[in-house]
């Protein structure tokens, strides 16, 4: 994302404009796919490579903390060299660390390109967004674009299972990291014939010591939340761990405070709708994520499901935020953020209480409903906290504002898989049902959380960036 003013631009017409947020938003489902694809193989990958669940975490969060950590810096990177530039560049890495993924030989490899898989995302996620703003600068316009990235990448966070259950039972697990390569393909060649060049015109410095302690930070924490279980949460590793966390928060808040151009924007956090639209959707993606492995763990480890049933029993949410992301972004455009956001928070409560009491033979008729009514709510959820969080600002805040919103989708998504995993690791079958209770708990936490932000996002319509 940008936090400088957008260059002018040449206008481009109605359908050129169209395709780039189509071209963007391609790029943008890859990015989210790739945040949950890997979700429903993990048992497989964990077989293949000889590892044990909890080291499997890291599967899925190297991705996600990394990939976090440098959105803001990226948009940075895009405003100065090039957005259009910085996308390709962002795509080609994101490719080749696909590759890698693919034919990765050990757990520490693999975890190292999914790493470096994040380092591409980063390039794709809050650029690809920044292009879109720069092409419509309508702002009613606009306001229907953002409705439809929100929707695209709700949609693609809800189909990683259930594609990758597909891909697994016909190829094996490293499939979901080769099917990437054609697509980044395709998309590479569709940015060069449609995608305009632009930059901001006051390109930011990198903060590079807000960089590095805001890296360290979210690294730690998750670390902290993955190992605890095996280090244990009282052991003196754990209270280093703790400690390095807060002293880098500490620090982070610090610098930027100081800073003329800082990485993050803190005076936007003074905003209560600002504030309270980071949050929640911190606590859609953690609501998200923890349902999504706690479902592949217990229908596969618990049940004995194969990952093509196991993904195919996410369909019903895939469903759910298929239906309803697009829906949602017009509500937003008509009524304002509230009424969805309700309706989110709502849905996700319901579909985290159907399953508090989880048992091994549970009704698979209740998994789905609540699957569905999960599906539903993050369908909700997603175009109105984006609307939140831009509403009211002018595009030289609006951008930042829109990162770091990305950047807590992205920890939300690290947290909800480390606290997850961290809940039925080394629990054996018999049990995990039991361990993951607490999980269904939080998931409903979190949907309740949702009414809250709903409450400062303000009735009725509310404008758009720029307007």
């Amino acid at each position: 994302m940008t936090t400088a003013i957008l260059a002018a631009q040449p206008a481009l017409s109605a359908r050129r404009r169209w395709t780039v947020l189509a071209v963007c938003a391609l790029s943008m489902f890859l990015v989210g796919l790739d945040t949950t694809i890997v979700n429903v193989g993990l048992p497989e990958i964990g077989r293949g490579l000889g590892v044990d669940t909890r080291s499997l975490e890291w599967v899925v969060d190297a991705y996600t903390v990394v990939l976090a950590s440098l959105l803001i810096a990226s948009g940075a990177l895009a405003d100065r060299f090039g957005r259009r530039r910085v996308f390709r560049t962002g795509l080609v890495v994101f490719g080749l660390s696909s590759l890698a993924c693919a034919v990765a030989p050990s757990l520490g490899f693999l975890v190292a390109a999914r790493a470096a898989q994040g380092v591409g995302a980063s390039m794709l996620s809050p650029v690809a967004l920044a292009i879109v703003v720069n092409a419509m600068p309508d702002p009613q316009e606009r306001a229907r674009a953002i409705g439809v990235w929100a929707s695209v990448f709700g949609l693609s966070m809800a189909a990683g299972p259930v594609t990758g259950g597909a891909l697994i039972a016909a190829f094996g697990w490293r499939s979901v990291f080769w099917i990437n390569a054609p697509v980044v393909i395709g998309a590479l060649v569709l940015v060069a014939v449609f995608v305009p060049e632009s930059r901001g015109q006051l390109a930011r410095p990198l903060d590079l010591p807000g960089q590095l302690l805001l890296t360290l930070a979210l690294c730690a924490a998750v670390a902290v939340l993955i190992e605890g279980p095996r280090i244990g949460w009282t052991s003196p590793l754990a209270l280093a761990g703790y400690a390095l966390v807060v002293a880098a928060a500490a620090g982070f808040a610090r610098v930027e405070r100081r800073s003329s151009d800082p990485l993050m924007d803190l005076g936007l956090f003074r905003r209560a709708p600002f504030a309270t639209a980071v949050l929640g959707a911190v606590a859609v993606f953690v609501a998200l994520n923890t349902s999504l492995l706690l479902n592949t763990l217990y229908l596969q480890h618990a049940r004995g499901w194969t990952p093509l049933a196991t993904g195919a029993a996410t369909l019903p949410m895939a469903l759910g935020a298929a239906l309803c992301a697009p829906w949602s972004g017009a509500l937003v455009g008509r009524l304002g953020p509230r009424r969805p956001l309700l309706l989110a928070g709502g849905f996700t409560a319901a579909g985290g209480l159907c399953l508090v009491d989880l048992g091994r033979d549970t009704s698979v008729l209740l998994l789905l409903l609540a699957y569905l009514l999960i599906g539903v709510g993050f369908g909700f959820a997603n175009a109105p906290i984006t609307n939140t969080a831009v509403a009211g600002l002018p595009p030289s805040r609006a951008g930042v504002a829109g990162a770091i919103t990305s950047t807590a989708r992205q920890v939300g998504s690290a947290v909800g898989i480390a606290v997850a995993g961290g809940l039925v690791a080394g629990v054996g079958p018999d049990g995990l049902a039991d361990a993951s209770r607490p999980g269904w708990l939080l998931v409903t936490a979190c949907g309740l959380f949702l009414f809250a932000v709903a409450r400062a996002s303000g009735p009725g319509p509310r404008p758009t960036a720029g307007r």
